[in-house]
């Protein structure tokens, strides 16, 4: 189960939307261009599963869309828990640089998660879509979109990323303050499973 919510811009004290139904997801988010589907699961990877394992296991669907969008580079991002002493560390740095409003204005940003979770707030058109993906979710945000993705205080996730440019992850950072103004990854999962475990 995957979670859109929609908001003002100024402020989450009003739901705009708020849905599990990744029919209703996709076609919220098509109209601002934004790609919404789900791919077959892999129950037999890893959550913490190397590069080399992922591209075996997603390969015809990889191949596919790098065939429909002419990706030329493809990786995979994993950050899981560890006993590492570094690890806080690490997370912390990485979850900060991805939580600030940005742009990428020479690319797509394309996910799919392999395993875990990490939200996409996309700030378009007077609105903030939170959009919580989670295994087997793709979401493709285009180039100019203004967002921010949060992963959470203990990041948990494997993800693919595919990108035209062969530079990578490029952010033009706004310097909006926007991110601080809704709730942020942990609220957000918090209720999330609240709702699991009550349907």
């Amino acid at each position: 189960m995957t979670l859109l919510t929609t908001w003002p811009e100024s402020g989450p004290e009003t739901v705009v939307r708020r849905t599990s139904d990744p029919a209703e997801i996709a076609a919220a988010l098509a109209p601002i261009g934004v790609r919404y589907e789900q791919w077959p699961i892999r129950e037999d990877v890893p959550a913490d599963a190397d590069s080399d394992t992922v591209f075996a296991s997603y390969g015809p669907e990889i191949d596919k869309l790098n065939a429909e969008e002419g990706f030329t580079t493809v990786d995979v991002l994993g950050l899981h828990p560890s006993d590492d002493p570094g690890f806080p560390a690490k997370a912390k740095a990485a979850r900060e640089k991805f939580l600030q409003e940005h742009t990428h204005d020479d690319d797509d940003e394309v996910r799919f998660f392999v395993s875990g979770s990490g939200i996409f707030y996309l700030h378009v058109n007077g609105e903030v879509h939170a959009v919580f993906c989670e295994k087997g979710d793709l979401l493709g945000v285009p180039r100019s979109t203004t967002h921010w993705f949060d992963m959470g205080t203990s990041p948990a996730f494997t993800a693919i990323r595919f990108f035209h440019e062969e530079d990578g992850w490029i952010g033009s950072f706004t310097g909006s303050t926007i991110a601080s103004q809704f709730p942020d990854y942990d609220t957000i999962a918090a209720g999330y499973e609240a709702d699991k475990a009550a349907a």
